[in-house]
């Protein structure tokens, strides 16, 4: 069949491709057999693929190493995970067994860090990257980490004021961060980020507040994130290059400031025609950092990362099924799924996010143009185009056999590398929209045989829980 899903897009893309392929007439997703999960957990489903976690951080390691090695780079290099991305217990404890280290962004983070070194899965000896505008007790948990003993935390500051903080709190000596705010794009509606203090006050206030303290604190790091994340364009490069000259001035009067932080930003794959060359892009960082510290006669520094939605954001999978056609009108042809983007794609729904959107089954279907639709009543709970294309096409549900067994099975779609703060934002475990249901939660990891096993992380949300959070059982 020339005009089946397969040929459409094996005309449209590369695939099979890492990650994806079809066996048997249903997707595999990392090798995992989606159509044995169906059948044995039903739908709607969130699968999360552990493997995948190791995958992306000891890739992101070897690419900084290749570099390192090629341009003969002086300093080390340290992978931090942005715990905002995904706080699950089972997220973290997967990334920390690839001998990482973490970042924070507000208060509750810091109690995470002190089950996990009760776990015994993070030690003294970790970095603990502190980042975000902090409040009393945000600091106050920093202070208490610094004098228990964790010798590599760092508070970034984000303004002025907050230094004072632990200059009261803290007892043991610190190290401090100090996050550089960077100038938004063009389109953007403001100039300058919230987030971080200006570049031009940083020498004055280090001047100022900071040299002469040297027995009680240190500057240690410099730090930037760009809301656009790494991309190989003018903007990107003009924001690090600022960091990287003013890092080479303040070395040259601070001996103790040793590390550079660009933050996190590097895609993932969103699309079957995804093209991105990591490689280049961290290359290129290197190289820019090594030839502006030569050319300022300072030691190169050490590079820190935070990566969220890349250490995480390609392991997870939400699969639907197709519970319903409907034909509004001669051009719209509407698939309802048994569950909801607004409770379990937030992104979707909130800033237009495109995910990599495939059918599990019925490839050898014929395919049309659809939309897919949610089961609120809400207008915007809909999903209508790809990252590649304006469109969305899938395969029909049935074809002109429609006696067997092939059209009796539902069509089933799954949407994939939905790893990075989707249940952060939909609030997992709460109330959704229309009282839709959480999903049931799978858990795909490999045994010490290296054989795939999976376990329910949560069942479906049920109605006894939902009615107890708003107070009508007890």
């Amino acid at each position: 069949m020339t005009n089946s899903y397969t040929s459409l897009v094996k005309q449209t893309f590369h695939f099979p491709q890492e990650g994806f392929e079809v066996n048997k007439e249903y997707l595999e997703f990392n090798g995992v057999d989606l159509r044995a999960l169906i059948e044995k957990h039903g739908t709607p489903l969130k699968l999360t693929y552990l493997p995948k976690i190791g995958m992306q951080i000891n890739k992101a390691k070897t690419m900084f190493a290749n570099a390192f090695k090629k341009h003969k780079y002086e300093g080390s290099y340290n992978y931090c995970y942005c715990t905002k991305s995904s706080h699950f217990s089972f997220i973290v404890q997967e990334a920390l067994e690839h001998n990482i280290n973490l970042e924070t962004s507000f208060a509750y983070d810091i109690e995470i860090v002190n089950q996990l070194y009760k776990r015994r899965k993070i030690n003294k000896e970790t970095y603990i990257v502190c980042n975000g505008f902090k409040q009393r007790n945000y600091t106050s948990r920093i202070n208490k980490l610094i004098n228990d003993g964790f010798k590599n935390v760092i508070p970034v500051l984000d303004n002025k004021e907050e230094l004072k903080a632990y200059k009261r709190g803290a007892k043991q000596h610190f190290k401090v961060g100090i996050r550089v705010a960077a100038e938004e794009e063009p389109n953007f509606p403001f100039y300058t980020s919230r987030l971080g203090i200006n570049a031009k006050d940083i020498l004055e206030f280090y001047v100022n507040e900071i040299k002469g303290y040297e027995d009680k604190f240190h500057l240690k790091m410099l730090h930037i994130f760009l809301n656009k994340g790494i991309k190989d364009d003018i903007y990107y490069w003009s924001e690090l290059n600022k960091i990287i000259n003013l890092y080479c001035q303040l070395k040259k009067i601070c001996p103790e400031l040793d590390s550079i932080n660009i933050g996190g930003g590097f895609p993932i794959k969103h699309s079957l025609g995804f093209e991105y060359d990591y490689q280049f892009m961290i290359n290129e960082i290197v190289s820019n950092i090594k030839k502006a510290c030569k050319k300022n006669k300072v030691p190169m520094p050490h590079i820190f990362t935070e990566f969220g939605s890349f250490t995480v954001g390609e392991s997870m999978a939400h699969i639907y099924s197709v519970i319903a056609e409907k034909k509004q009108n001669d051009r719209e042809t509407w698939y309802m799924i048994d569950s909801s983007f607004i409770t379990t794609l937030p992104d979707t729904w909130g800033i237009g996010e495109k995910f990599l959107m495939l059918p599990i089954n019925k490839w050898e279907n014929e395919y049309q143009r659809v939309v897919l639709g949610g089961i609120t009543c809400d207008s915007h709970d809909y999903y209508d185009s790809e990252e590649h294309i304006n469109e969305v096409f899938l395969p029909k549900i049935a074809t002109e056999k429609a006696d067997d067994a092939v059209n009796q099975t539902p069509l089933y779609v799954g949407f994939f590398h939905t790893g990075a703060y989707q249940d952060q934002i939909s609030g997992y475990g709460g109330i959704k929209h229309c009282l839709i249901p959480s999903p049931k939660h799978v858990i795909v990891e490999k045994d010490k045989n290296g054989k795939l096993i999976d376990w329910v992380y949560a069942r479906e949300q049920t109605a006894a829980s939902m009615l107890k959070i708003l107070g009508y059982l007890r």
